[in-house]
């Protein structure tokens, strides 16, 4: 391999693994693993955040690459405040679960041969409560991972056009970056849990108060971020 290329892809992983520090990413994987109380589940909520955004940037590289395209800065902004948005409705989610009422709905469970169907009541958080529904628990951070792809693709474009000739080499470079996203928010998202599960079990009312501050913390950063960008389109 080429000198020049091994060190564009060497810098490409350690990339992946600063992004994973931006605090956009942070903040809303935080308002995810706080509805969790199991390290494995909340160390894969990162993991599913990385995969789908390097999806995103993996589709918009093929299109930017293959079609020599670019992103306009409007429509970069746009993507950008897509990011605020999504910020602001995850921190009011987590608000909602905190102080929402318990929610009951019907499970059915198959114990061969019989089949019975029983009334279950989820008091807040949901998805930890003995039985994991993987799919269902993966898909938000996978499609709140997609958005930040959406927004972080132009600049990461930009780079790798400017950097890279090879259209090849450049969706190589892009999934080695999106490895390095995949394995730092993997380590952050497990770092991020703790406090959420050494206070979910024994001090309830500490975990309820520190998941409110994840939620105010991500309406808070959402809308200066949104008005950050309204403010330098001067959309308002």
């Amino acid at each position: 391999m080429d000198t020049s290329l091994f060190a564009a892809f060497s810098l490409g992983l350690l990339l992946g693994i600063q992004h994973a520090l931006d605090p956009d990413h942070l903040i809303a994987v935080s308002t995810i693993v706080s509805e969790h109380k199991n390290f494995k589940w909340a160390s894969l909520i990162g993991a599913f955040w990385g995969l789908g955004h390097t999806t995103t940037l993996f589709i918009v590289g093929l299109i930017v690459i293959g079609l020599r395209v670019t992103i306009s800065e409007p429509v970069a902004a746009g993507l950008e405040f897509l990011v605020a948005i999504m910020l602001v409705l995850l921190g009011l989610n987590v608000l909602r679960r905190t102080f929402g009422p318990a929610q009951v709905h019907l499970h059915t469970h198959s114990h061969n041969p019989e089949t019975h169907t029983h009334f279950h009541v989820h008091e807040q958080p949901q998805q930890d409560h003995g039985h994991n529904h993987p799919f269902k628990a993966m898909r938000r951070p996978f499609f709140v991972g997609m958005v930040h792809g959406l927004a972080g693709s132009a600049a990461l474009m930009l780079l790798v056009l400017g950097t890279i000739t090879s259209p090849l080499a450049g969706l190589a470079y892009i999934l080695i970056f999106g490895l390095g996203s995949v394995g730092g928010m993997l380590l952050l998202s497990g770092i991020i849990s703790l406090p959420f599960i050494l206070t979910a079990q024994r001090f309830s009312a500490m975990n309820r108060w520190i998941r409110v501050v994840a939620g105010v913390a991500s309406i808070a950063f959402g809308l200066f971020l949104g008005w950050e960008i309204g403010s330098g389109q001067h959309w308002f």
